[in-house]
């Protein structure tokens, strides 16, 4: 059968029927296939002249030649035309950016060029638009070969292929000596391995790192994770009946606010399953700690996920279906937080069709899909998902689920300029979460009516709310959630005039979540707009540092709205119309209607 290959990553060809087609002569054609392969939404011929070919003497007709390149570059088989222009490829078109953003890490991790740049030395300073979006999606593209090279080595370690899971820990650790959750993948393989002196060194050196290198001490976490003991051998004198036992005293220990005892209880659970040989109780005890880890502790997912990749596989082998989906569920929950949608998407995308006898836990995976789709901007799909949610948590009688989807589909209508529907779903989402006595959770939807009652211009309200939400993240000890209040209590300080307390509050809001490894990066990015906005204002002089913060975090994670709002505020500090270009590009292909003000 002929098959059609792109090869984007590292020198860009394409392949068919196994013979590479001889090259086009114009560098953009890549850069075109590339920009049409990558975009989630067709691209007006307007925006892609001036994008591209804002240099020549006739943009268009530059276009349209390099349209006829690549579709001699593609063949018969591709369609490629219209206004806005569409690429259809066959359906059975492999592309390599597609593996790496949406496949198996199996299929992944065989590529030769994982971790290779998007169109790898080619660049485009003729056109300062293109380039701004090539360096936007290389760093994209840069953090979906980490996510596969991590999600590798947790499910080699899970299986204790340790081999393998040096093998990509140590491929992680280069691509971002920086990141503390990738060196303490690297120290937790290490350790499993028996290797403890060398996982001693390599944490120790990764601190010198950080602290040469970013002025930074690591944080407790890091050093509680990357050194923790491996776990003892444990024999077979354990019943089941006492380690059912055990899993139940775990997780009420943990459910009571123990949560280090319940950790502790839950760990010697695993190895006491796997020392009986129990695989039941085996997965039991996995999903329920690495559930844990996710939830009740900071600084653990990466222990938390090495456990849930084995309950997955446990799962799949005894068929057991409802375990199977909240696994993935789980695995999909630490990918959302910082911002690797596209690996959480496909854990949900496995999750779903797990569960959908099962109305409580299909309502968490709808809700998490719609989690994923609001902060890449895909708010059409966002919508029908959290509708989903809320209906399927009200047919199972589930508060929490039933919280957690009205919290964050009001979320999703205040930012699209809905605020009374918005305060309606909050309101509720607040109800319940009080109502299931959930107060860990309830900060959240009282910080978001707060921005509803600031945008109804109710200021001294949202004042009131907003400091009640600050203050109890505070004791709760939640840095997104306190990241939240603050952003709203800077907004206001601004509003007010103050723009000293202004910056201090957003200054704080964009750096709360740095304090552990594992907090939700869409917070951080949504405070540092906020932060940018009031800098661009004032004309801080630091506006153009923040704003390329804000971009290389967007950028990397595929949050278009906010990645278009940083090109924004650039564009107003910079008078930059190429800049305002590629925003408007990116602002076009989103369904909000109060973007229409930034166009």
């Amino acid at each position: 059968m002929s098959r059609l290959m792109l090869y984007l990553l590292g020198s860009p060809r394409v392949v068919y029927n196994g013979a590479v087609v001889t090259p086009p002569r114009g560098n953009k054609v890549w850069a075109l296939l590339a920009v049409l392969a990558l975009s989630r939404a067709p691209q007006s011929r307007q925006r892609l002249a001036s994008l591209m070919f804002a240099d020549a003497d006739d943009p268009s007709g530059a276009l349209r030649w390099n349209i006829s390149a690549l579709r001699r570059l593609l063949g018969e088989a591709a369609v490629l035309g219209g206004d806005p222009l569409t690429l259809q490829l066959p359906p059975d078109t492999w592309v390599d950016t597609e593996v790496v953003l949406r496949g198996r890490w199996t299929e992944a991790v065989l590529l030769d060029s994982l971790g290779h740049d998007l169109l790898e030395a080619l660049d485009f300073t003729s056109a300062p638009g293109l380039e701004l979006w090539l360096t936007n999606e290389r760093s994209r593209m840069a953090s979906a070969a980490s996510g596969i090279l991590r999600e590798a080595a947790q499910a080699c370690l899970a299986r204790r292929k340790y081999a393998r899971a040096l093998d990509y820990a140590t491929r992680l650790v280069g691509i971002n000596p920086f990141d503390e959750n990738a060196q303490v993948l690297l120290c937790r393989v290490l350790v499993g391995s028996g290797e403890i002196t060398r996982a001693t060194s390599q944490a120790e050196a990764a601190a010198r790192l950080f602290r040469d290198e970013l002025g930074i001490e690591p944080s407790e976490s890091f050093r509680r994770a990357a050194l923790a003991a491996p776990p003892a051998e444990v024999g077979r004198s354990a019943s089941v009946e006492a380690l059912a036992a055990t899993i139940e005293i775990g997780e009420a220990s943990i459910a009571a606010g123990g949560w280090q005892s319940g950790l502790d209880t839950l760990r010697g659970a695993v190895e006491g399953a796997r020392g009986n040989g129990d695989e039941q109780l085996l997965l039991r005890s996995n999903l329920s700690l690495g559930s844990a880890l996710v939830h009740a502790a900071r600084g653990l997912d990466e222990e938390g996920a090495t456990c849930l990749h084995e309950a997955i596989a446990l799962a799949d082998r005894l068929h057991r279906r409802d375990e199977g989906a909240s696994a993935r569920r789980e695995l999909a929950y630490i990918e959302l937080l910082r911002g690797r949608y596209e690996r959480a998407l496909t854990w949900l995308d496995d999750a779903q069709p797990l569960c959908r006898s099962n109305d409580g836990e299909h309502a968490w995976v709808a809700a998490l899909q719609g989690l994923c789709a609001t902060d890449l901007a895909d708010y059409p799909f966002a919508r029908s998902r959290l509708e989903l949610s809320v209906e399927l948590a009200a047919r199972a009688g589930a508060q929490v689920q039933s919280a957690f989807a009205r919290t964050f589909l009001g979320r999703l209508e205040l930012l699209q300029g809905n605020h009374d529907a918005a305060r309606e779903h909050l309101e509720r989402g607040l109800e319940l979460a009080r109502a299931a006595g959930w107060t860990a959770f309830v900060p959240l939807p009282l910080a978001f009516i707060a921005e509803a009652q600031l945008l109804a211009g109710e200021i001294d309200v949202a004042e009131r709310t907003f400091r009640t939400a600050h203050a109890m993240s505070q004791q709760i000890g939640d840095p997104c959630w306190e990241s939240l209040g603050a952003r709203g209590l800077g907004l206001i300080a601004a509003q007010r005039g103050a723009v000293d307390a202004a910056m201090e509050h957003l200054h704080d809001a964009s750096t709360l979540c740095d304090r552990f490894p594992d907090t939700y990066l869409w917070l951080e990015a949504y405070a540092r707009d906020a932060l940018c906005a009031v800098a661009t204002s004032v004309g801080d002089p630091n506006a153009s540092a923040m704003i390329s913060d804000l971009e290389q975090l967007s950028a990397r994670t595929g949050m278009r709205e906010l990645l278009a709002r940083a090109l924004v505020h650039r564009a107003a500090l910079q008078r930059d119309a190429q800049v305002a270009e590629v925003a408007a590009s990116l602002l076009a292909a989103i369904d909000n209607p109060v973007l229409a003000t930034l166009v």
